[in-house]
């Protein structure tokens, strides 16, 4: 089997396409893999250190700004849409997939458009709950098209949809919450994790320190917070705020959290972004969660996932037009001071969660190439 993989731009387009290949790779070890990215995406460097090969062709999308800058910007995004497709075509007619799968972000465009166009069997999957214009756009070329949450359904009406929900890190699977809380070094207190995205979230931040700081002079609670590599000067807010880190054990405060499968398994409350990626997580895990969306997202889709477990009771949210320290700290008092709705809050995202994301999607991929 000769399969094509295309999409980039995030972390969270790229990593779903990994995630398949390498579950495809582990049920069919012969399978020949190869990846179509962005020539200067974040793709290069993670498909590269997954192993897999990568080809590249030249995209971009459009900007809505009128300023001059962006009406040049979207000039040059016009010319990519065509030298994109003949990069493209060039490169799958050497490689000769069986089949080509998208998982979004602008390079999946050209590259699903121009394989369908070829005559290859395309299936393309969509993490978020509100799709993005590219899967919406080839939604009518494919053969299946893959969500992650029913709520996306809706919007590919005239599509062979298949709920496969998005593919979740084993450790999340498997991570002991009483075994993660021993070995973090935590008491019986409640543990709260927070954090805005690896390179952190400003919004997020100012609000988590209000928190922080009066759990530094409370005690009440123990957290667990990452301020993300563009914030340094988060640590200089807690300083200003009076919070003295060393002589406070209930406070783990980091740039980074590289043992997520441990702090959110030992976690009572989650705060955090609305990125399909991490709500899986939660979700996988059952865990309570307070979501502030980022309003920067293309289409506000991290709103629209995060309703879809407000929906569902199992979250709450905080628009970031309405985080403060003080709401923040008053949902947080509120959620674990009702242990009751916190449980059932937990169950009703646990009840939304799909763990076998890696299967359906094999599966899917198998039926499309008429192998079962």
């Amino acid at each position: 089997m000769k399969v094509l993989l295309a999409g980039g731009g995030t972390a969270g387009h790229i990593n779903p396409a990994l995630a398949i290949a390498g579950y495809i790779k582990q049920k069919q070890p012969e399978a020949q893999i190869l990846f179509i990215g962005n020539k200067t995406g974040m793709e290069q460097r993670l498909v590269k250190n997954a192993g897999y090969d990568i080809k590249s062709i030249t995209i971009s999308g459009f900007q809505r700004s009128l300023s001059p800058k962006s009406m040049v910007a979207n000039a040059k995004t016009v010319k990519r849409t065509f030298t994109s497709s003949a990069e493209a075509k060039k490169i799958i007619a050497e490689f000769a997939p069986d089949i080509c799968i998208g998982t979004g972000g602008y390079v999946s465009g050209p590259v699903v458009r121009t394989a369908a166009k070829m005559g290859i069997p395309c299936i393309i999957h969509e993490q978020n709950a509100y799709p993005g214009v590219t899967n919406k756009m080839l939604s009518r070329r494919v053969k299946k098209v893959m969500v992650a949450v029913e709520a996306a359904k809706k919007y590919f009406e005239k599509a062979d949809v298949v709920i496969t929900g998005n593919p979740v890190r084993g450790e999340i699977l498997t991570a002991d919450k009483q075994k993660s809380r021993e070995k973090l070094g935590l008491d019986n207190r409640p543990l709260v994790l927070s954090f805005g995205g690896s390179l952190g979230a400003q919004r997020v931040n100012e609000a988590a320190a209000e928190l922080i700081a009066r759990s530094a002079a409370d005690g009440k609670y123990q957290h667990i917070h990452a301020y993300g590599g563009n914030n340094e000067s988060f640590l200089e807010l807690l300083n200003e705020k009076g919070v003295n880190l060393p002589s406070c054990p209930n406070l783990d405060i980091r740039p980074y959290i590289d043992n997520m499968n441990e702090c959110m398994a030992a976690a009572d409350l989650v705060i955090c972004r609305a990125g399909a990626i991490t709500l899986s997580e939660i979700q996988a895990m059952g865990k309570p969660a307070i979501l502030i969306p980022s309003p920067n997202v293309a289409e506000n889709h991290q709103y629209h996932n995060a309703m879809a477990l407000v929906n569902k009771g199992a979250a709450e949210l905080i628009e970031e037009s309405d985080l403060s320290g003080e709401t923040l700290i008053s949902t947080v008092d509120t959620m674990l001071g009702n242990p009751e709705k916190l449980r059932q809050t937990g169950e009703n995202c646990k009840k939304m969660a799909i763990t076998d994301a890696n299967e359906r999607i094999y599966s899917v991929v198998k039926k499309v190439l008429k192998l079962v």
